[in-house]
């Protein structure tokens, strides 16, 4: 069985919870659109929203290349409550995993943020997400979710 996330176009529904340090576990849901162009280039957009709205939606915008039979790719993401973020993601034979970094001028240590994001593969329609930002060395929000795909 391969990856049918992010390695082949398509439409997924996003569903689970959002946590804040100090908060409770908020549910989250949304839609994710995978297409590839050409010259091996994909674009990921994903947007989530709060349905008890409690926080404004979030968008992401990932851009990124990933020639076929490769493991590894760079992307770059346009994130709403992040702003500019790059990154890099594997593909492993269970799981997808990402690392980002907010690209910011802001050159002190305790503001870095950066984050990550593991796609395991459940079966060919399904996937649990499971990510994560961190501001300097702390953990300040985390998601978790089912992506199931549509059609």
């Amino acid at each position: 069985m391969s990856h049918t996330f992010l390695l082949e176009e398509g439409r997924w529904t996003f569903k689970g919870h959002w946590l804040e340090r100090q908060g409770l576990p908020l549910p989250i849901e949304g839609k994710t659109l995978i297409a590839w162009g050409q010259q091996s280039w994909f674009t990921w957009v994903t947007r989530l929203e709060f349905p008890q709205g409690e926080h404004p939606p979030i968008t992401l915008q990932y851009r990124g290349r990933l020639d076929l039979g490769d493991r590894f790719y760079n992307f770059g993401l346009q994130h709403s409550t992040l702003g500019r973020v790059e990154g890099e993601g594997w593909i492993a034979p269970d799981s997808i995993v990402q690392h980002y970094q907010v690209i910011t001028e802001d050159d002190r240590q305790s503001q870095r943020r950066n984050g990550f994001e593991t796609l395991h593969r459940l079966d060919e329609k399904t996937y649990l997400f499971s990510g994560g930002t961190f501001v300097g060395p702390a953990l300040v929000t985390t998601m978790e979710a089912i992506l199931q795909r549509q059609g």
